[in-house]
């Protein structure tokens, strides 16, 4: 794969904005599954993009600057512990003020949960083995489409479902491309994150 598109496609395509597309999915393309009336929607996806998007980025970019990490890309495993757990915590205190502030969506509530507590095992694995963050975000949101397309309306959901699909391959492709991981370490984000979120959203969530 070009570089060009292989870099273009690990930063249109990262983690950090998966919970934005997933709360998307959730209100416009499987509105039954949410109780967040119509009017609510695009002010709490706006807060959603807020808290686990551009803060979370902001506070890597402020790491960067500050030399706390060397690379964006951050290639040692070490190196990725801090900016984890930096975001763990956004991530967990966006589904805490979503449960206890703004009293919405139990659904809603659940999905931040689930997404956080993902990065937070992941940060803990990731003492240990640096498999793909990357792969484990997109999979993470393939698994919950799966699980929103048995429980609600399938058809709605197979063209997402196929679009992440392709997605994870071009993606798995481009990290690889770019050798920033190992196939273990692909194959290894992958199963864990698809695995989690599924049996989340599956067991916990939507049973």
């Amino acid at each position: 794969m070009n570089k060009k598109l292989a870099e273009a496609l690990s930063v249109v395509l990262q983690p950090l904005i998966v919970p934005t597309f997933i709360t998307a999915i959730l209100f416009y393309l499987t509105p039954e599954a949410t109780s967040v009336p119509k009017s609510a929607k695009w002010s709490l996806l706006l807060l959603v993009m807020l808290t686990t998007f551009l803060v979370p980025m902001i506070s890597i970019i402020g790491m960067k600057w500050t030399s706390s990490i060397k690379s964006f890309r951050m290639p040692d495993k070490k190196e990725r512990i801090m900016p984890f757990t930096i975001i763990s915590s956004f991530y967990l205190m966006t589904a805490l003020f979503f449960h206890h502030k703004l009293n919405v969506d139990f659904l809603l509530v659940g999905t931040m949960a689930i997404i956080a507590l993902c990065v937070i095992v992941l940060t803990v694995i990731t003492v240990f083995w640096k498999i793909s963050a990357h792969l484990t975000g997109l999979a993470g949101m393939l698994a919950i489409i799966v699980v929103l397309s048995i429980k609600f309306d399938f058809n709605s959901l197979i063209y997402p479902m196929i679009a992440t699909i392709m997605a994870c391959g071009a993606l798995a492709t481009a990290r690889l491309s770019l050798e920033a991981h190992k196939p273990s370490e692909i194959y290894g984000g992958f199963f864990f994150g698809f695995t989690f979120c599924f049996l989340g959203y599956y067991y916990i969530l939507l049973i």
